[in-house]
């Protein structure tokens, strides 16, 4: 990433910090210079394995993974990365040793993901926050990078419409332009994760590269990721919610070239519940 590009980032990271006492929202406006990086191919033929990492079925030419494992060989390699709420796994963590990080209600209690109840919702809310925040989830970028992942994902870009008006999609979008630094910065493109409504502005003000959607034709929203993002967006549907039949979905127009669809819990192709079918 060119030294250009970091300046201009960080120049509106500080504009967004601004003034010292309550923050304002932030409103991240500048539009943002493309990143030399090499985006995911496309079309492309995906398999999504963040429930578990396994030898990629013949054809396969993109693989998403956790960013705590490792790479697939011979493929485009996406890491995914939970940009805005908490892993279960690290629950403990970020109770004991970055409580002050955590969005609480009006209670203090963590403020949890519904459909996720072992996430908690990270506070973007402040610019001290959002620093610290870009440290840590930082630390993921760069584990990606050193493990040879060619691209980025950040996941839970919409946790501010679950925060109880608490968050703002200003906030997370500012969260998101320290994100989007560090993976340019590191070789990486940087995927949005859904949240379409906001796909305009995560491209232009905070450089997204592309866009990973769960569940678009479902929900007939993927022209608004391919209006903003065009070829660059891939797509997972999942079988118990499917709008119609996956030929169907695949023989929409509006679906993106790279769809594929898996089992809810993207479980190991060892599992009876497995499937895997692609576009």
């Amino acid at each position: 990433m060119s030294r250009v590009r970091v300046g201009v980032v960080l120049s509106l990271i500080a504009l967004l910090a601004g003034c010292s006492g309550q923050e304002a929202s932030p409103e991240p406006t500048r539009t943002v210079p493309r990143a030399a990086v090499t985006l995911p191919p496309s079309p492309a033929v995906l398999d999504y394995q963040l429930g578990a990492a396994y030898p990629p079925p013949a054809g396969v030419t993109l693989v998403a993974r956790d960013s705590t494992a490792s790479p697939a060989p011979g493929v485009h390699n996406v890491c995914y990365v939970n940009g805005f709420q908490t892993q279960p796994q690290d629950r403990e963590l970020w109770l004991t040793q970055r409580g002050h990080l955590v969005l609480k209600d009006s209670g203090g209690d963590p403020v949890i993901d519904p459909e996720w109840p072992d996430e908690f919702l990270v506070d973007t809310s402040s610019p001290s926050n959002r620093d610290e925040l870009a440290r840590v989830i930082g630390e993921s970028i760069t584990r990606c990078a050193d493990r040879g992942f060619q691209s980025v994902e950040i996941d839970n870009l919409d946790s501010y419409s679950r925060s109880g008006d608490r968050l703002t999609a200003d906030h997370n979008l500012a969260l998101a332009a320290l994100l989007s630094a560090r993976a340019h910065e590191r070789g990486l493109p940087i995927g949005q994760k859904n949240s379409a409504e906001i796909s305009r502005r995560a491209h232009d003000e905070v450089g997204f590269d592309f866009a990973v959607t769960e569940e678009c034709h479902a929900f007939n929203e993927c022209a608004t990721y391919t209006d903003v993002y065009g070829p660059q967006v891939m797509d997972v549907e999942y079988t118990d919610n499917l709008r119609g039949t996956f030929a169907g979905t695949c023989a929409d127009s509006a679906t993106p070239k790279t769809t594929t669809l898996r089992d809810r819990k993207l479980v190991g192709p060892g599992d009876p519940a497995h499937v895997f079918q692609h576009c």
